[in-house]
């Protein structure tokens, strides 16, 4: 039976009554029905899941005790999407959830020169981090990393293999054709609307980032960044 799937950040190894967050027992309790003895899961976000079963309900709260705990090992290849964010908001939001849904590792949110700055909004980004977790039932949360800018992040290569997506001529070849089968972790850059700026994508080749495309038509931002994600967690 697919048991019904909750986060719960300070889940451990000797944890008997995990303390649940206010949003997720309204949604067992006022959403769900979820009653005294009903069976669920729970995740840390950081590998463990367990059995819990609820001991108490009230209107508003409810207690579990947990079972069993097992550790599951993180997910590979472990990917890291650095992705300028977005003007329009929910365009980058939805970003997020797919992402997380597909089993990214970490999301970097990369400030680029063409960067429409924005009002961060990291709290609810990492809601809907903690929502697609759980939509998806995986035992690790997806990373999200502070904005950062695009000189600072790329002077260091955060992966075995390094990746620059970009829409300006010159020599790239297609993703695919370059993911190495059974490789253990993936980065790739995906810019902003208006592009990376050629000094930008300069720097990135200086630093060893390989420019790649993402097919043969221009992609808006978040779409790259989705088909960049999938084509790293499942290389052919």
């Amino acid at each position: 039976m697919n048991l019904p799937f909750f986060y719960a950040s300070n889940l451990g190894f000797g944890s008997t009554s995990p303390e649940l967050e206010e949003d997720t027992m309204r949604h067992m309790m006022q959403v769900l029905r979820m009653q005294k003895g009903d069976a669920l899961k729970l995740t840390n976000g950081q590998g463990l899941v367990a059995q819990a079963v609820i001991t108490e309900t009230s209107r508003k709260r409810c207690e579990v005790a947990v079972k069993d705990v097992e550790e599951i090992p993180p997910v590979q290849p472990r990917v890291i999407i650095a992705i300028s964010p977005l003007k329009n908001a929910s365009r980058f939001e939805w970003f997020l959830e797919k992402a997380a849904e597909i089993g990214i590792s970490t999301v970097v949110p990369l400030l680029c020169t063409r960067t429409e700055r924005q009002f961060v909004k990291k709290d609810r980004w990492n809601g809907i981090l903690v929502s697609a977790l759980q939509q998806s039932q995986q035992a690790w949360l997806t990373e999200l990393w502070d904005p950062v800018g695009f000189s600072a992040f790329i002077n260091v290569l955060h992966a075995k293999e390094n990746y620059v997506a970009h829409c300006m001529e010159g020599e790239k070849k297609p993703l695919q054709q370059l993911v190495s089968r059974g490789n253990s972790s993936f980065c790739i850059l995906i810019g902003p609307e208006g592009d990376f700026t050629p000094n930008e994508l300069s720097l990135a080749l200086e630093k060893e980032y390989h420019p790649v495309s993402l097919g043969h038509t221009r992609l808006r931002t978040e779409t790259a960044g989705i088909t960049a994600s999938v084509l790293l967690t499942h290389p052919f």
